[in-house]
């Protein structure tokens, strides 16, 4: 029951946060020393009750009268800070399981599967739980064409059923508590079933760098700015589609009860077809399947707003949107290790970098979300959405059409023509690879030189 503005300013202020938090990260753990269990893993470890814990207050209503903005406003921060200091950490222990690229890229797509089958459960358990206590819409005529969204919210607060309140917010703390057990649970699997090797990332003969001085040589890799740029545009496109696709099934489709099933329909689409974009990748290469992955949805994006209230065409584009969205978010964190071996090469006595180069990636995948958000709740607000409302105005319908198709369409161009430039083709990366072997040969045989002279001169 608080102001949308003040909810805006809270998700706005959580995003600003992240900026600050990931590199903050990226810095803290490229300092932290080799441990017993390894570098990164103490972070997964000793962050998650705390994560935990935030995350349910975040869901939690206090019984303050004042002061609410606050609580969700703190609790939501540390929350992103906490999911910083476990996500960084994940994602870069692609480096840190093995130095070979096809096993690396293996563990993309089992990581990525499973992020997306993760997604799905996370979207289906809160939606099961939250969806069994009805909150009827609004057919009051006094909100057609009410565009200033603080009075709607209050003039619903005032008719608002107070035990229908109430069980809600029961609803949404027993699904944060379903969830914070799964959260538990999947860290544990991680840090029982997972090693880091400190061989695999790093040379023998490298030399630590001050962690300002391998941001700027990281930020000045063109490899690694072309494919964040590429990144960024179509991840904008395919979050803009997700984001606003179950309110263009309900209102321009009319599909009011069953866009929870075409939501799923892209989600198990998506999951299912990782695989595939795996071996598309080994047998065709990565840039190749970056174009015939994320282009195939343009077409069905186009389709749907063409054609409207066909549902078997709304779940052929769920499906299509979900084979794309696939190979969307598998391919570039595929990339990023390709990237990493090309900076080694040019920067040989660099060490630590692995850190700073997932951080800045987490933090624009997060970027990317909050800049859907803050496009999709600007342009509904302006065409005049109406919240609750059974039926919405042209203009909003329009704008669906908009946030769905046309932008989606534009973004994920103007992706594609980023990635164009991105340098590094197959036979690059096998060059990278046989040029890192002979680099890692040629160290080995030097240490093993200075050992044998140390012996002697004893």
């Amino acid at each position: 029951q608080l102001d949308p503005f003040y909810a805006s300013i809270i998700l706005f202020v959580g995003r600003a946060w992240d900026a600050v938090t990931d590199p903050m990260v990226g810095f803290f753990i490229s300092k932290t020393p080799w441990t017993r269990l390894g570098r990164l893993m103490p972070w997964i470890i000793f962050s998650t009750p705390f994560a935990v814990i935030s995350y349910i207050l975040i869901w939690f209503v206090p019984d303050i009268s004042r002061g609410q903005v606050m609580w969700y406003l703190i609790f939501y921060c540390i929350f992103q800070t906490l999911v910083t200091c476990f996500h960084v950490p994940y994602s870069a222990l692609t480096m840190f399981i093995s130095r070979e690229q096809s096993e690396r890229d293996s563990a993309t797509a089992y990581r990525m599967t499973v992020e997306v089958l993760g997604s799905v459960l996370g979207t289906a358990i809160q939606g099961q739980i939250v969806g069994k206590v009805i909150t009827p819409c609004i057919e009051n005529p006094v909100f057609i064409g009410m565009t200033n969204s603080s009075v709607a919210m209050e003039e619903l607060n005032m008719t608002h059923d107070t035990g229908s309140l109430t069980d809600t917010r029961n609803a949404y703390m027993i699904a944060a508590g379903v969830i914070a057990g799964l959260y538990i649970l999947c860290a544990v699997i991680l840090s029982v079933g997972v090693r880091e090797k400190r061989e695999s990332s790093e040379l023998r003969s490298d030399e630590p760098f001050a962690f300002f001085q391998g941001l700027k040589l990281v930020m000045n890799h063109g490899a690694y700015i072309k494919l964040i740029a590429g990144f960024l545009f179509t991840s904008l496109a395919f979050m803009l589609l997700e984001g606003n696709f179950a309110l263009f099934c309900t209102y321009t489709l009319g599909f009011r009860n069953a866009f929870q099933n075409i939501l799923l329909a892209i989600m198990l689409s998506a999951t299912l077809t990782i695989p595939f974009w795996q071996w598309f990748l080994t047998r065709f290469g990565k840039k190749t399947a970056v174009y015939v992955g994320i282009s195939s949805a343009i077409p069905f994006l186009i389709l749907v707003a063409v054609l409207d209230g066909n549902l078997i065409v709304t779940y052929v584009v769920a499906v299509a949107a979900g084979i794309s969205v696939a190979a969307a978010f598998l391919l570039p964190w595929s990339m990023l290790p390709d990237v990493i071996d090309d900076f080694k090469l040019q920067h040989p006595d660099s060490r630590g970098h692995e850190a700073i180069f997932f951080s800045f990636y987490v933090f624009f995948t997060k970027f990317t979300s909050g800049v859907s958000l803050g496009i999709s709740t600007l342009s509904l607000d302006f065409a005049g959405y109406q919240t609750r409302g059974c039926s919405q105005p042209s203009e909003v319908n329009f704008t669906l059409k908009m946030l769905v198709s046309a932008v989606p369409v534009g973004l994920i161009l103007l992706g594609l023509f980023l990635f164009k430039l991105y340098p590094i083709d197959e036979e690059k990366r096998r060059k990278n690879k046989k040029a890192l072997q002979d680099l890692r040969e040629d160290s080995n045989s030097s240490s093993e030189s200075d050992n044998t002279e140390l012996a002697s001169i004893v």
